[in-house]
C-alpha cells in the first residue's frame, strides 16, 4: 500500500488518530500510577547523553505498542521511532522516498513526564515522499488532541479547526517580532562551551526578549518567552495560534514530523533556524525534514499592506536579524 489515494490517506489518518488516542491513554497511565499514596515507585529510568535527557520505561512500553499496531496493519511501511533509533549508532538521514514512513516520538517531553509536568505527549507523524502528511499529536495530562491530515484540515480534539483564533485569522503584528510571543528550548546541548550551542542560544533568546533598540539595535521586545519542554507541543500550539514564533535547533525527526504535519496544515510556515548572510533579501526555503534547525510562524491572515504569507515571510526576517546560528550538522547534511 502506497497510501497517495484520498481513500487510503483517509483510512491511515482515522488509524494513526486512534492509535495516538490508546497511545496516549497508556501515558496517561503511567503517570497516574505515581499520584499520592497509592502511586508505585518511581519509574527506573536511565540516563541517555546527560541528566538533562531522562528516558523512562514507559517511552520504550509505548514505541513497542505503536510499532506492532503499525506493522500488523502496514507491514510495507517503514518505522522510525525515538527509542530504537536512540539505541543505534547511526545519525544520518532517515527520511527517504522509498516507503511510506511512520515516524514517531512515544513520549515528547520526557522529563516533564518526569515530574508530572503536564506539559507530555504522544508524537505520530506519516511521511510520503519526504514530507509529512498526516500529524496526530496527544498530549493527555491536558485533554488535547492535535491532528491534521493533507488537504483535510488541522483539527483540536477533531472538532475545533486551527488556528482557534478565527473569522478572521489575525494578520502577524506590524512591529513583529514586537507584539508576539516567542517559544524557545533549552534543548540537550548544555556543554558551557563558550560561542557553544547553549551559549548561542542564550544570545538569541536575550536579543528577542530585550528592549526595542538594545543589543545594538537587535532587540525584539517580543511580548512574552516560553519554553514548553516538548518540541512537539511548541509546533501544535504554533499551529493553534498561542505561540506567535518557534525557533530552535537539534530536534530529530520525531520531534517535529507530526508537529509540522499540523502546522503546514493549519497555514503556518516552517523554515530554518540558522540566518543566512542576507536576511533582507535570501530566499526562504521550505524546511527539510531532518534538517534539526527549525523556525515555525504561526497562520496568519492577511493585512491592509501585505498578504499573510508576507506577514509571516516579514517575520522570518526579522527573526533572523536577531539570532544566531546553531550547529547541529549531522552526516549527509
Amino acid at each position: 500500500m502506497t497510501a497517495t489515494s484520498d481513500d487510503e490517506l483517509d483510512e491511515v489518518y482515522a488509524f494513526a488518530v486512534q492509535l495516538g488516542k490508546e497511545a496516549g491513554d497508556m501515558l496517561m497511565g503511567a503517570a497516574r500510577s505515581r499520584f499520592g499514596d497509592a502511586g508505585q515507585s518511581e519509574q527506573a529510568v536511565e540516563e541517555k547523553e546527560n541528566a538533562v535527557d531522562i528516558v523512562t520505561k514507559t517511552d520504550e512500553a509505548v514505541e513497542a505498542f505503536i510499532k506492532s499496531s503499525i506493522e500488523a496493519r502496514y507491514p510495507g511501511h517503514k518505522f522510525i521511532g525515538e527509542e530504537t533509533y536512540s539505541k543505534g549508532s547511526s545519525r544520518e538521514y532517515l527520511i527517504t522516498d522509498v516507503a511510506p514512513t511512520w515516524c514517531v516520538d512515544p513520549l515528547d517531553g520526557t522529563v516533564n513526564f518526569t515530574h508530572l509536568f503536564p506539559m507530555f505527549c504522544v508524537s505520530i507523524g506519516f511521511i510520503i515522499g519526504g514530507e509529512a502528511v498526516i500529524g496526530v499529536i496527544y498530549a493527555p495530562f491536558l485533554n488535547q488532541l492535535f491532528s491534521a491530515c493533507r488537504g483535510r484540515g488541522a483539527w483540536l480534539n477533531e472538532t475545533l479547526p486551527l488556528p482557534l483564533v478565527r473569522n478572521p485569522v489575525p494578520a502577524m503584528p506590524p512591529q513583529a517580532p514586537s507584539g508576539c510571543v516567542f517559544s524557545c528550548e533549552w534543548g540537550k546541548d548544555r556543554r558551557d562551551t563558550p560561542d557553544g550551542n547553549m551559549h548561542r542560544k542564550v544570545e538569541s533568546f536575550v536579543n528577542m526578549a530585550a528592549e526595542v533598540g538594545g543589543r545594538e539595535g537587535k532587540g525584539g521586545m517580543v511580548h512574552g518567552v516560553r519554553s514548553l519542554g516538548s518540541a512537539t507541543l511548541d509546533l501544535a500550539y504554533t499551529a493553534m495560534g498561542a505561540f506567535d514564533i518557534w525557533w530552535e535547533g537539534g530536534c530529530w525527526e520525531w520531534d517535529v514530523a507530526a508537529g509540522i504535519a499540523v502546522l503546514q496544515e493549519a497555514g503556518g510556515l516552517v523554515t530554518t533556524a540558522n540566518p543566512p548572510e542576507e536576511p533582507d533579501t535570501a530566499e526562504i526555503p521550505d524546511v527539510r525534514l531532518g534538517s534539526r534547525l527549525y523556525l515555525a510562524i504561526r497562520p496568519a491572515g492577511p493585512s491592509a499592506t501585505e498578504s499573510g504569507r508576507q506577514g509571516q515571510e516579514r517575520v522570518v526576517r526579522e527573526v533572523w536579524r536577531r539570532v544566531r546560528s546553531m550547529d547541529y550538522a549531522r552526516p549527509g547534511a
